[in-house]
Formats: C-alpha cells, structure tokens, sequence
C-alpha cells in the first residue's frame, strides 16, 4: 500500500478515539453570519457544543480557501498554499465540517467542492476567520455528548490536529451510540474503520461527516487521483456486515489534489490510505 514518510515518529495507536452518544437533526445557517458562528449557534440550540456537519449545498461570501500544497521544508510532508478570495458569491456543491474547539474557542475543520463566481469549479479547505454565510441554508448535523474534537499538536505530521478528547456530558438530548474517531497516516481509510468496528462488534454504523485527507486516491470505477496531496470530504459512507458475515466499508467522497485536480466517487476498499489526518464520528446503528 502507498504510504508518504512523515516527519516525526508514529504513534503506537493508529486510531484516536473517544465513546460518547449523538443525535442527528438539522438546521439553518443564517445569512450575513460568519460561517464559524453560524455553526456554532446552531449546535448550542440543540444543547450542543461540538459534532460534524454535512453539507449539500449553499452559499457563501466573502470566502477564503486554501489548498492542499507540496511542503517547502522537511517540516511537512505536505502543506498549504496561498490563501485565495474569490469575488462574490461561492456556491458550495458538497462539504463536511467537524466543530470543535482550538485554543479553547470554538474552531471548525471544513473540506468541500464548490462553483465560484464566474463560473470557476474549485474545492479545499475552507478558513474559518474569513468566511460568511452569503443567503441562509440548510445543513444536516450531527451532535456529540461526551466527546470534543480539540485541535492539539501532533508529533507525527508536525500540524495542529483535530483530534477527539474526552468532554463531560452537558446534559444534551443525545439517543445513538458514537465514536468519535482521528485516523492516523498511513492506514488505509475503509479498513481502518472495518477494523474499528470488528474489534468492538459494531455490525452497522453509518459515517457522519468526514473530514481528512488521502494519499491520492482509487476509485471503483478505475479512476485514479496520482497526485499524492488531497483534501477529502466524505459525501456518505458506512459499514456493515456483507453476506458472508465480513464487514466492509463503503466510502464516497470528493476531493481536490494539489494540482487543483477534482473527483468524486466510491473508494477502492484497501488502497486509499490516509495522508495527515482523517476525522469523523461513527454512529452505532446495531
């Protein structure tokens, strides 16, 4: 399997993890909010302080990105490029966030594709400080109690990570059993959650959010992302037990690559695996 040498040491477990119990439900961001408060506000109503989001479209201005980059220095094996602004308004196609905190603030991790003004298709990773909501949309979420994602320096890739800690429980009305999970580089990405699950006897979760990277990418209908730098976000996924009682996952994202190069699909179970980071929370059906 493909693999990229990070700059520091891995560490002994591959997968960072914490239990905790969710809810899915969904609301509206507000025109004219940063997007950063509008998700926040929007998970505190339903008694909330952190989870992911999916996103199926909106819109969105200003607007500030960046893209995945090859690293300058032996710092990084990958790293980002310039931030870039386009004018008016940006029409997001798909996207994932995870809502946490860093530097005890509330700070979010979004990954999505887009259409620009003028007609531009583009994707990565959206910036927090600078970007509105431009028309209010609808977003579908999912809450964790239990559970926080706080961003926290990681030896491995030298950045600043996602990555879920335990929180105590606030009392939110939270129905579905959860993980909140980190993958670490590479694994690969649809086997690291079969294992998850084998190991805990979970014959059914379905992925919510999704927010990471790949080393490339493969795809099931041969298509194949060579570029080795990505920003992913996980358009639907989950797992469950196949007729000869295995697991697989099943895993449909889309992504830009640093060359500016974007796909969407179904990933091949077994070569896709992480670059940095791959964060997302599991909710436990059987």
């Amino acid at each position: 399997m493909r693999s990229i040498k990070q700059p520091g040491p891995p560490a002994a477990e591959r997968i960072q993890w914490v239990a905790a119990r969710g809810r899915g439900f969904s609301f509206t961001l507000e025109a004219g909010q940063p997007l950063l408060e509008a998700a926040r506000g929007g998970f505190a109503a339903e008694g909330f302080s952190g989870g992911v989001l999916n996103i199926a479209g909106g819109a969105l201005g200003p607007f500030a990105y960046v893209m995945p980059a090859l690293s300058k220095t032996a710092a990084n094996a990958a790293f980002y490029s310039q931030t870039f602004r386009p004018e008016g308004v940006t029409r997001l196609n798909t996207a994932t966030m995870t809502l946490g905190v860093r530097d005890q603030a509330p700070f979010f991790h979004c990954h999505g594709l887009w259409m620009e003004q003028g007609g531009r298709a583009g994707g990565g990773h959206i910036l927090p400080e600078e970007t509105l909501v431009a028309e209010p949309f609808g977003v579908e979420a999912f809450g964790i109690d239990g559970a926080v994602f706080a961003a926290e320096p990681d030896g491995e890739t030298n950045f600043k990570l996602f990555g879920p800690v335990a929180a105590p429980l606030s009392g939110a009305r939270a129905e579905t059993p959860a993980f909140a999970l980190r993958l670490k580089p590479n694994q690969d990405f649809a086997g690291a959650l079969e294992g998850f699950c084998r190991e805990r006897g979970i014959a059914q979760a379905r992925i919510r959010g999704g927010v990471g990277s790949t080393i490339g990418a493969r795809f099931i209908d041969g298509r194949i992302v060579e570029p080795f730098a990505t920003e992913l976000t996980v358009t639907s996924g989950h797992v469950a037990s196949t007729a000869d009682g295995a697991l697989a996952a099943e895993l449909d994202v889309a992504l830009v690559d640093y060359t500016g190069g974007l796909a969407k699909g179904r990933l091949v179970r077994g070569d896709n695996p992480v670059l940095m980071t791959m964060e997302l929370v599991l909710e436990v059906l059987t």
